[in-house]
């Protein structure tokens, strides 16, 4: 068979770990082609070979049958291979077409450009205006800009990483229906997900990456989303299952909170309100841009809040810092994880000590107990899988998937009261989720208190027993489940109902 893309015995190492062992990949012409596997299990090390920013240690690829081997990602463009990165590379102070522009080689901005834009908007079924601001753009338009600006290089295969993680149900369906088309022209796409049920409404095959090596090539339609994510872990999943829904008095409220955003294009929230009981895990979904991050500042404790906004245990803590609600029991996990969750530049063991409050065990009339830092941090790497070589191995060398583990375990691992959680498994794989997930019910079967803000409704519909939904700065009140509920979070997610 004539194959599109052909790789061989791709091996690469760095030092001793393997990233790529001996994997070989066929994709076909006209297809959609999944590339599966846990955090660490080489996905990303092979796209990155595949695209020319890495070089392999051994093996071969073919493209189109002639041999292939990009120096850089320029090289492979060249040749017809395009990347969707999962964190867009957009500037939000310029117009949708000068970011395109920008991103392309040899070619200028004029009027035959705009029109360019408008022909592959609407013939793939990608909205766009090409004069608008990016920064006043959805995640779901912003994502669109980038599949335009791939597809003005007239590729031949497209590769997208995680394309759906931030997207309402209603742009996956869009999204879908325009990688439908791409296929049907010609057009082969390399798809990464950890969604495993839109991997089987969307890929016609899959191959399965654990450990470096490959394990499965497969049908996704053969197999269960559980097979799939079992196949790729090579074990069991554990079934979720709440053992105990306290339903206990109010341990934290918000209550008419508003607040202007520093941020050009940040979102104003307006009015919100919301109460979690003790044992509850309270959920917030909404697309991203809505307010997220201007909300979790405050419920943080970076910024401050007007008296009687914020409540906990009976007590009004808008006016204290993030360190004075630590020592409180209340512990947060924010959505950016190198910068804000964890400081680059220093070791897993230093970064372990930071989010403690001053009473914990790791320190003793102000002097750090390193033996004891060291101990808690190996254990986090324990009980969550976090693939690291040393408790001393810097923050930004874990890949993003590991360093969500470990932050998820280190505010875990001090049995929070309340816990507030932004994106827990934002880029880990299956297995991990399913295990963080299992460790925030445990906490809250324990008693306390989770309120989790999501952009992934699979996620905050498994795990809340409330849920409510952010969109343009304002907070809907808890959605009734019973009556239609997700058609209802699909609406007030996209602000297609009060």
């Amino acid at each position: 068979m004539n194959y599109q893309l052909q790789i061989n015995n791709i091996t690469k190492s760095y030092g001793d770990l393997k990233a790529n062992d001996d994997v070989s990949l066929n994709i076909k012409p006209s297809s959609i082609h999944a590339l599966l596997g846990e955090n660490g299990a080489g996905k990303s090390t092979l796209v990155k070979v595949i695209y020319g920013s890495l070089l392999p240690d051994r093996g071969e690829m073919k493209w189109l049958g002639k041999s292939y081997s990009p120096k850089n990602p320029f090289d492979a463009r060249e040749q017809g291979i395009a990347m969707v990165f999962q964190h867009f590379s957009l500037f939000e102070s310029l117009t949708v077409e000068e970011n395109i522009v920008l991103g392309l080689d040899g070619v200028r901005l004029d009027e035959n450009f705009t029109e360019k834009i408008i022909k592959y908007s609407k013939q793939y079924g990608l909205d766009i205006n090409p004069h608008q601001v990016v920064g006043d753009l959805s995640v779901g338009a912003r994502q669109r800009v980038e599949i335009i600006r791939c597809l003005m290089q007239n590729p031949k295969l497209l590769i997208m990483d995680e394309p759906t993680s931030v997207l309402t149900p209603q742009e996956v369906s869009d999204l879908f229906i325009t990688l439908r088309k791409l296929a049907d022209d010609g057009c082969s796409i390399l798809y990464i997900s950890h969604k495993l049920e839109e991997v089987r409404q969307i890929c016609s095959e899959a191959t399965i990456l654990r450990g470096g090596k490959l394990v499965e090539n497969c049908i996704p339609q053969e197999h269960t989303q559980q097979e799939l994510a079992e196949m790729m872990i090579g074990k069991k999943l554990i079934q979720l299952a709440r053992s105990n829904i306290n339903s206990g008095e109010d341990i934290f409220s918000i209550n008419n909170l508003s607040r202007k955003s520093d941020d050009m294009f940040g979102v104003d929230l307006k009015s919100i309100s919301l109460s979690v009981m003790k044992g509850s895990i309270v959920g917030i979904a909404g697309v991203a841009g809505n307010g997220q991050d201007e909300l979790m500042e405050l419920l943080i404790g970076e910024i401050t809040s007007p008296p009687g906004t914020l409540s906990f245990k009976g007590n009004d803590i808008g006016n204290l810092n993030s360190h004075q609600r630590r020592e409180l029991s209340m512990f947060f996990i924010p959505e950016e994880r190198l910068g804000h969750g964890a400081v680059p530049d220093m070791g897993l063991n230093e970064n372990m000590l930071l989010s403690r409050p001053q009473k914990s065990e790791m320190t003793s009339y102000g002097v750090i107990d390193w033996q004891n830092v060291e101990t808690l941090t190996q254990k986090v790497i324990s009980d969550f899988d976090v693939q690291t070589f040393s408790t001393k191995m810097l923050a930004k060398s874990l890949s993003g998937g590991n360093l969500q583990k470990f932050m998820v375990g280190r505010e875990l691992i001090q049995n929070p009261e309340l816990l507030i959680v932004a994106q827990p498994t934002w880029g880990v794989d299956a297995g991990s989720a399913n295990n963080i997930h299992q460790a925030l019910i445990a906490l809250a079967d324990q008693g306390s208190a989770i309120l989790i803000i999501s952009q992934d409704l699979d996620e905050i519909l498994s795990l809340c027993e409330q849920i409510h939904v952010l969109s343009e700065g304002s907070l809907s009140t808890a959605v009734d489940m019973t009556n239609k509920g997700l058609e209802k979070i699909s609406q007030l997610m996209v602000g297609s109902e009060d």
